[in-house]
């Protein structure tokens, strides 16, 4: 992911500490965030990757539940303080030419002001 935005020739800093959940990666100077989740840890559904486990399920549950919670408050905190996010599960990560696209879409988008 990073290789590839530095490809493309955009510049950003990497879990910055003064952001709610530390994003993964940080455009500044569009505005822009980008977090990839792992499909497991994030609990992506319709996703092989994101089944949880049988066994020891009651400690699993907690687990990804709450971090999907999390996930869900540090997304709201972000866009309430200006912040377009994307978020790009593990899985979208294997194909290259489709997530160059994706990601191009999404920083060439024009920030619609509230």
């Amino acid at each position: 992911m990073r290789r590839l935005l530095h490809r493309l020739g955009y510049r950003f800093r990497l879990h910055r500490k003064d952001l709610p959940g530390k994003p993964d990666i940080v455009l500044p100077r569009h505005r822009k965030i980008i977090l990839v989740h792992g499909c497991f840890w994030h609990g992506h559904t319709d996703c092989r990757r994101g089944t949880r486990p049988v066994t020891n399920a009651a400690f699993w549950n907690t687990k990804i539940d709450r971090n999907i919670a999390r996930d869900t408050k540090v997304l709201a905190e972000l866009q309430a303080l200006g912040w377009t996010v994307l978020t790009v599960w593990d899985c979208e990560t294997r194909d290259t030419a489709k997530l160059q696209e994706q990601i191009q879409q999404f920083l060439e988008r024009i920030q619609e002001i509230p």
